[in-house]
């Protein structure tokens, strides 16, 4: 789907497609990238899922570090509710730590005003991002 939309958008440009896990994928790339979006689907539907979703955003981020250039960007997204925007920022101080880079937040950004937060459910802000750069 993604060739066909591709061919009608931009005609006959090459463009390289892959289609495999993100962390497989960021693992045995040798490409180093200035620019970085890391926008996985939401990791946490569940509080009990909040450990492993913790562990998925973390290594995911790492591999993502591991292939940002000096100088770089990455824009990190989490839209798991129960994932905070504190634990969040926790979860990817932790990549940034394991990667061995120095990283610092540009911008913190959430979900648009067409999706309020109910001041009795703290948890409809699902949305959080941060940009990075990287040293």
């Amino acid at each position: 789907m993604v060739r066909k939309k591709m061919e009608l958008n931009f005609n006959n440009a090459s463009h390289t497609f892959y289609c495999e896990d993100a962390i497989d994928f960021l693992k045995k790339t040798e490409t180093k990238y200035d620019i970085m979006i890391v926008d996985p689907p939401a990791f946490a539907k569940h509080l009990n899922a909040v450990d492993k979703a913790s562990i998925g955003y973390k290594n995911l981020n790492h591999e993502a570090l591991k292939k940002i250039k000096p100088g770089g960007i990455i824009f990190t997204f989490s839209c798991s509710q129960v994932i905070d925007k504190q634990l969040f920022r926790k979860i990817i101080f932790k990549a940034a730590a394991q990667a061995r880079r120095p990283v610092r937040i540009l911008y913190q950004l959430t979900q648009p005003a067409d999706h309020p937060v109910s001041v009795f459910h703290p948890e409809g802000e699902y949305l959080k991002g941060l940009v990075l750069k990287v040293d």
